[in-house]
């Protein structure tokens, strides 16, 4: 199928500019004091609140396109916090979790031999991935972690998502004998150790969870280890609906 099974892929990073984070503005735009004095102008490929990653006086790491016509040339791929090196790159996450999956070590799914991305689905939205088997279909949303909070926990999601609670009722949706319908939670901080739902910033989507949990979504949370070098499929985490003590 064109993948290495059996072995971890990762997702590299070309050569990375680093600086100290100025300000994040308009919520897709960074400023960004380089080491050479300049401060640029970087896209943040984030719409979350980004709590605990977008703090002033940060490190932060930034990829440079090639193409001359970019108004902004530089992403903000990476920072590091006091916690540990996030992936601030959200789209990222679904390459990685495919990545997890394409090489037949996420267990569960191991039969799954053909994937596909950006799949039409439920009422006008997109799986992140449809997982095909002798076994059947596996609709899948991709969700990226990197709310961190003492202790090694991890919290979805960041801000208020109506989008998230959206996706919950799809998967529900696809639910059948043949078909089944995952949340994969991809951690892109490597301090968070374990993942629960932030019910306290969302309360609906904690019970959207809950509802979709019910009705047979399954879930899982998924390591990736972050890094300058890029990002790697690492393992399981703990998952639970509510955040332990």
């Amino acid at each position: 199928m064109g993948w290495p099974r059996g072995r971890w892929v990762r997702v590299h990073f070309d050569k990375l500019l680093t600086g100290i984070l100025q300000r994040r503005y308009q919520r897709f735009l960074a400023d960004v004091q380089l080491e050479d004095g300049r401060v640029v102008t970087a896209h943040c490929p984030n719409t979350g609140a980004m709590t605990g990653c977008a703090e002033p006086g940060a490190r932060v790491w930034l990829s440079t396109s090639q193409v001359k016509t970019r108004k902004y040339p530089h992403t903000w791929e990476l920072v590091e916090t006091p916690a540990g090196m996030a992936c601030v790159h959200s789209a990222l996450a679904n390459r990685v979790s495919r990545e997890a999956f394409a090489g037949a070590r996420v267990p569960g799914f191991e039969s799954c031999d053909a994937i596909r991305s950006e799949v039409k689905y439920g009422q006008g939205s997109r799986a992140d991935l449809l997982l095909e088997g002798p076994d059947g279909r596996v609709f899948v949303e991709v969700k990226s972690v990197t709310l961190y909070r003492d202790g090694g926990q991890g919290v979805f999601p960041d801000a208020v998502s109506e989008r998230g609670r959206k996706h919950l009722r799809e998967l529900q949706s696809v639910l059948g004998p043949d078909t089944r319908a995952l949340l994969f939670f991809c951690v892109f901080h490597n301090g968070i150790e374990r993942v629960s739902a932030a019910g306290d910033i969302d309360p609906a989507y904690r019970e959207a969870l809950a509802e979709a949990m019910a009705a047979g979504v399954e879930v899982l949370a998924w390591r990736a280890t972050v890094s300058t070098r890029g990002i790697t499929p690492a393992g399981a985490l703990p998952f639970t609906l509510d955040p332990q003590p």
